[in-house]
């Protein structure tokens, strides 16, 4: 790429968003702007913890590894060692922060199409780094690429498979060795899934059906995105034709699952959720259960229902993290489908997950969607995007129909509204983009439609 057409460091706010850097390759970003983010995160994990090392992983996209090599300069360039351990899921890299107790860099973009690729960043232990704590910082300095410090060391590279070492600590936190017999579809969308599932599920009583487990960045089938219903089509009409069991969807770097009974009917991550915490509170380890405030109202009930404490937060990994931090808590969950244990250094990984919905339902022997009914108590609309001009003051017009209505409301995240029959809704603006995130439940089907509706035409007005 000629000088001239090189992305401007100067513009990496533009790339550096609230939890990670994604952008589009090469226009927004390119080695020449992974090499000063390497620098600048070396720098900055050296200055926080004297780091010496960090470990490096990356996804299937044909940007990955030159954008990974040129990372691993930079870092280099600052005194600091590069482990690399090459191709992996997002939770692949976080086990190798953990286990390696080293800070690591995940090269992904998850889920978007395959013109953009991204960094994903954390502290030795798998600990997160997010426009709050540290990401501001190490765009400035990647912006500035100018270091008072001399590097001391001559800084070294290496490679180590660590597939094997994760496959067995997941294997080790879950055991099925002893379910029942279960068919299961597995759509990794042409992402990471493909190359993780295989070894973390190899020799145990499931009879797996693979669906698009080629690596393939240009994924050619659908995009790697489940929360999307039109990509999990493919999946729901194999667990038909395949009567399966259960049917698994990862996105691309594989640190989110979604469920689809054996009907082909998705399970909603807020029911995916209360199972999961079920199980990790009956290990008597812990009472703490983290779930954000778009998780169906059903999750707090249940995990109160064992025994537990819930804990709301706002969304997003790094709030979730940091209370989980903060309360030692054994389990957190998502709307979103992303899972956090306590056992995997905190972290989100869509295998261990998926290996618990697999427990529960080969320990029993109802199908998945008699296991599942008794964590769906209420009926939700899903993520509904609105794009609008002026977000704030379409929130502050629905905020004031409702507050006229006797509507309680709370600002931890968006706008939350609950009414006296029980329903609630939550809008947020999008950190990104020009639009309204709107979640709506409510006691049944009708009356979630009704508020859906009734919330979209203020909001779209």
């Amino acid at each position: 790429m000629g000088e001239l057409a090189r992305p401007r460091t100067s513009g990496l706010s533009s790339i550096i968003k609230a939890y990670d850097v994604r952008g589009v390759v090469p226009d927004e970003w390119d080695e020449h702007v992974a090499r000063r983010i390497g620098a600048a995160f070396a720098e900055f994990v050296h200055a926080e913890s004297g780091a010496t090392a960090v470990v490096t992983a990356h996804d299937m996209r044909d940007s990955s590894v030159p954008l990974s090599r040129a990372f691993a300069e930079g870092v280099l360039s600052r005194g600091v060692d590069v482990v690399e351990a090459g191709l992996g899921s997002t939770d692949l890299l976080y086990f190798a922060a953990g286990s390696l107790d080293v800070p690591g860099a995940m090269f992904t973009a998850s889920h978007n199409p395959a013109q953009y690729n991204g960094i994903k960043l954390c502290r030795a232990g798998a600990a997160p780094i997010g426009q709050d704590s540290g990401l501001v910082t190490i765009r400035e300095w990647a912006e500035h690429d100018s270091y008072e410090r001399v590097p001391t060391r001559t800084a070294s590279i290496g490679q180590r498979d660590l597939l094997a070492e994760y496959a067995a600590h997941l294997r080790g936190l879950v055991d099925l060795s002893g379910i029942r017999p279960l068919r299961v579809v597995v759509d990794a969308g042409n992402g990471m899934g493909g190359h993780t599932v295989p070894v973390v599920l190899a020799g145990l009583p499931l009879d797996v059906v693979p669906m698009y487990f080629e690596l393939d960045g240009s994924f050619p089938h659908h995009e790697a995105n489940p929360l999307d219903p039109a990509n999990l089509v493919d999946l729901q009409e194999a667990m038909r034709r395949e009567r399966a069991d259960i049917g698994l969807a990862f996105d691309g770097d594989a640190d989110r699952v979604f469920v689809v009974d054996e009907n082909g009917d998705p399970v909603s991550p807020s029911a995916i959720t209360a199972l999961v915490a079920v199980r990790e509170l009956a290990k008597g380890r812990g009472t703490t259960v983290i779930h954000n405030l778009i998780t169906s109202r059903a999750v707090p009930e249940i995990v109160r229902e064992h025994g537990g404490e819930p804990v709301r937060t706002r969304v997003g990994h790094s709030f979730i993290k940091a209370e989980m931090a903060r309360t030692d808590a054994v389990f957190g969950g998502e709307h979103s489908a992303h899972y956090y244990f306590r056992d995997f250094w905190r972290a989100d990984t869509g295998m261990l997950a998926a290996m618990h919905v697999l427990a529960a339902l080969g320990e029993q022997s109802r199908p998945l969607s008699e296991l599942t009914a008794a964590y769906s108590r209420y009926a939700a609309s899903g993520e509904i995007n609105s794009t609008v001009a002026d977000a704030t003051g379409r929130t502050a017009a629905v905020r004031e129909l409702f507050e006229g209505e006797g509507g309680t409301v709370d600002e931890l995240d968006g706008l939350t509204v609950e009414l006296a029959d029980g329903s609630w809704f939550n809008l947020r603006a999008s950190n990104t983009e020009p639009l309204l995130r709107l979640n709506v439940e409510a006691p049944d089907a009708a009356r979630m439609v009704a508020l859906r509706d009734r919330i979209l035409e203020v909001v779209r007005a």
